[in-house]
């Protein structure tokens, strides 16, 4: 069944049938986590994140996400709510400068959709994560890529991401929007 429905896909863009290396393209790839204080909507973007992905197209089982991102690179457009997420009761940046995600296993569960099973640290807390996806290919300014796109929630309390005042939810939900699209080339 796998190989039925990505088949297509491997005859689109000629790739080998063997695991492949592909690294983000930071310029084309965005990473965004979306709250809410006091019942108001707020966006925010991690940059510069790091990833490499090992994917066999005709295996997809066997693959291996490494996504390393820096902290204290996030944007807010509001100065004075980045100090607020960098300071040592939500990310302390300066203790912990960065979170990552794992996966070392993916499943197929429908033509383009794959979902990863890994681990997220953030502030040195690792927790399980099943990371559902949609992977497409592209052909992007003459160069072969795939774009991974997902939507998934995490729970800032269980990273410790809200220490002190900030433990309560009161103002700041638990619940923390992650938006990824990301576009990534064969290395």
């Amino acid at each position: 069944m796998r190989k039925l429905c990505l088949a297509p896909l491997l005859l689109l863009v000629s790739l080998p049938a063997a695991a492949q290396t592909w690294v983000i393209d930071k310029g084309q790839s965005k990473v965004i986590f979306h709250y809410t204080y006091t019942g108001d909507p707020y966006q925010g973007e991690f940059r510069n994140v790091d990833a490499v992905f090992e994917i066999d197209p005709m295996n997809p089982g066997s693959c291996n996400f490494t996504v390393t991102i820096p902290i204290g690179e996030l944007w807010l457009d509001s100065p004075e709510a980045i100090n607020y997420l960098l300071d040592i009761e939500l990310f302390d940046v300066d203790q912990f400068p960065t979170a990552s995600f794992e996966a070392v296993e993916c499943r197929l569960t429908s033509m383009d959709s794959f979902t990863s099973n890994g681990s997220l640290t953030i502030r040195n807390v690792t927790r399980p994560m099943s990371f559902p996806f949609t992977l497409g290919i592209e052909n992007n300014d003459g160069r072969i890529g795939f774009r991974l796109q997902s939507n998934v929630t995490i729970r800032r309390l269980e990273f410790g991401v809200g220490q002190g005042y900030w433990a309560s939810t009161a103002e700041i939900p638990n619940d923390i929007g992650i938006e990824v699209d990301i576009f990534a080339y064969r290395q």
